[in-house]
């Protein structure tokens, strides 16, 4: 009666199993509607695996279509350090005296013999044995190499004062006119609240405060030498240097008369809006 393949889930052999039995026993009704109930059971894991699996592509889905409500950020005004003022008494550094000038040798003639017309003899030629002892000219004369030099000397009474250039690398800290951003302290600010991003991580971390950067204008109006003398960090530093980096040419300082380069140091100020 039993084969080699037995199903003992079938509803003919839980007929079997059960005759001449209390078919109203809760198991029976088990073994009746396992399969169903296995098939059910099998339908809802797949479906909740599946569910938990792709939650997080659903929620980004989801996301994609919410728009993200602005973020709030209070640009304020910087307000910048005033130069040191410029002592208008204090007067430039005097000149480097004159070097000496070089000795050299030089050849120095006899002064000529001036005498009036009376008193000039006119006399015969010299005759050719006159000639052979006789001295047929001035003479040369070695002169003093330490001799004060007078051929270069200016003509007249002017008073002649050499100018020595000072090194044109060197940098000044004050100057009798300070270098500018164009259009002034209240340009520079605008340009700043208008081209500095606040740094993400300073953002969430609410960092805030004045970064003070140095640096060098130049004589054509460029900055250089950007240095962060005292910073807050989280980025904000480098945006600080970033956006000089950026900045229009200057007007350069101006010291007797011509343009020079010239220290400067300002504070950047960052502030978080107020929720």
């Amino acid at each position: 009666m039993l084969g080699s393949k037995l199903d003992i889930l079938k509803q003919e052999w839980i007929d079997v199993v059960f005759s001449d039995r209390n078919k109203a026993y809760g198991a029976y009704e088990l073994r009746k509607s396992n399969s169903k109930r296995t098939g059910q059971a099998l339908l809802i894991g797949v479906t909740v695996f599946v569910l938990v699996v792709s939650m997080p592509t659903i929620i980004n889905k989801i996301k994609g279509f919410i728009p993200k409500a602005p973020e709030k950020v209070k640009i304020t005004d910087v307000v910048l350090t005033p130069p040191p003022p410029v002592d208008q008494t204090k007067k430039p550094p005097p000149p480097a005296p004159e070097p000496p000038k070089p000795k050299v040798d030089q050849v120095k003639f006899p002064p000529p013999v001036v005498k009036p017309d009376d008193q000039v003899v006119e006399k015969d030629p010299p005759t050719v044995k006159e000639l052979e002892v006789a001295d047929p000219g001035q003479k040369d004369q070695k002169g003093d190499p330490n001799a004060e030099i007078r051929i270069d000397e200016p003509v007249g009474n002017s008073d002649v004062k050499q100018v020595i250039e000072s090194d044109p690398n060197e940098i000044f800290t004050a100057v009798e006119t300070q270098p500018a951003f164009p259009g002034g302290l209240a340009a520079f600010g605008n340009y700043l609240s208008k081209n500095i991003r606040y740094p993400a991580v300073a953002r969430e971390n609410n960092v805030q405060g004045r970064v003070f950067v140095q640096f060098v204008v130049e004589r054509d109006g460029s900055l250089t030498d950007i240095t962060v003398l005292r910073g807050i960090g989280s980025g904000c530093d480098e945006e600080a240097v970033r956006v000089l980096k950026k900045s229009p040419k200057w007007s350069p300082g101006i010291q007797n008369g011509r343009p020079v380069r010239v220290q400067y140091t300002v504070p950047i100020a960052f502030n978080l809006a107020s929720e």
